[in-house]
């Protein structure tokens, strides 16, 4: 018996390595010679450090950056094995945990750290750049980035501004004459799951920016100056990206790094799953087990169980979910190709011990319901 066990962390609780451990230990103690296959998940986005590691993929990097108000840190990017392409998480220079909750504004914000870490990777020769956006403090459409790849912001008076989200009202003209030359041969692949545009009343200001942040008044704000900058970016760059899908995703970085580079957008989980070989994981084993901190309604949009499970579908494999807690309609659980699915957390048992106790209570779970599917 193949069990390919393929989960995402379990938020504010376990890692996706963690869970992963925990569920080949519940199989072990019911099933001692099954043969596991760990394979940590995620969709792209803060984790995937994780997955890369986890397969020898590469390591990490350690670079002197910037966080999100501009002071010193250290943030680590990967560099694969093939000593040619770096995958950058946005959360880790421009990420809004680096921020106390006084300190979450996106009008003072700016991606410059991770444009830093960007400048190191190209400099030490990976021309191939996997951008991971999630988990961002930012709403500065790529000016950090640009401007410390060597793009200056410029203001009717050619004054230079720094980058930010209160910077874009002001931003009348933008100079690439001094962007570094290795930009020219450096490919950037944007691991984006959101479809949300650049403007409007689904783009970046109204979707995100409050999580960020930001008040009624500030997203009004914002969203007036991303309407103003688009259309600058679209007259310097010849590119129309306000309305793209997925443009808005990290405070419009998505929409930024197409305008500035030759990006392109992907989803993050295909990426990984084509770096992985997952499809082909999942053809030779016998039953996939997946997880996720939290399984509802929404976590059929791109999540990383619902995912697998698509793929595992088109193999006729059987797929078993482990969750933290599940509130998702049983007809969507079994339409996704879900065979069963398990929660820990019970009705009675709080959610401050469930997540303390998760290890445990995921091992035993699987110990208890795993070998009626042998």
């Amino acid at each position: 018996m193949k069990i390919l066990i393929a989960p995402d962390s379990f938020k504010e609780s376990l890692q996706a390595t963690q869970v992963a451990e925990a569920i080949a230990e519940g199989i072990k103690n019911s099933i001692p010679d099954a043969i596991c296959k760990l394979l940590p998940f995620s969709d792209g986005g803060e984790g995937a450090f994780e997955v890369l590691e986890a397969l020898n993929l590469g390591a990490l990097v350690n670079t002197t950056t910037y966080d999100p108000l501009g002071r010193i840190i250290e943030a680590p990017y990967f560099a694969f094995t093939d000593n040619k392409t770096a995958w950058i998480e946005l959360s880790q220079a421009s990420g809004l945990a680096l921020l106390k909750n006084h300190e979450q504004n996106p009008l003072n914000t700016s991606t410059f750290g991770t444009g830093i870490q960007i400048k190191k990777a190209i400099e030490a020769g990976l021309h191939n750049i996997i951008l991971g956006i999630g988990g961002s403090a930012t709403h500065d459409i790529a000016t950090g980035i640009f401007t410390a790849l060597g793009g200056r912001l410029l203001d009717a008076g050619d004054h230079e501004l720094k980058a930010g989200g209160a910077s874009l009202q002001n931003c009348k003209s933008l100079d690439f004459s001094q962007l570094i030359p290795e930009l020219q041969k450096t490919h950037f692949t944007i691991a984006c799951d959101v479809t949300n545009p650049l403007i409007g009343p689904n783009g970046a200001a109204h979707t995100y920016a409050a999580q960020k942040g930001a008040h009624a008044a500030m997203i009004e704000q914002l969203e007036k100056a991303t309407r103003s900058f688009s259309k600058l970016l679209e007259v310097k760059t010849q590119k129309d990206i306000a309305n793209q899908e997925g443009a808005g995703a990290a405070g419009g970085t998505a929409a930024g790094m197409l305008a500035f580079t030759n990006a392109r957008l992907k989803n993050g989980f295909d990426i990984l799953a084509e770096l992985t070989n997952l499809e082909e994981r999942i053809r030779v084993a016998d039953l996939i087990i997946t997880g996720e901190g939290r399984t509802d309604d929404q976590s059929r949009f791109g999540k990383v169980p619902f995912k697998i499970a698509n793929l595992a579908k088109k193999y006729n494999k059987p797929v078993l979910l482990y969750s933290g807690g599940i509130t998702a309609n049983p007809d969507i659980l079994s339409n996704s190709g879900f065979t069963a699915t398990f929660a820990l957390k019970t009705p009675e048992m709080s959610l401050d011990f469930a997540k303390q106790n998760a290890f445990k209570l995921l091992a035993q779970k699987v110990t208890d319901t795993i070998k009626q599917f042998i």
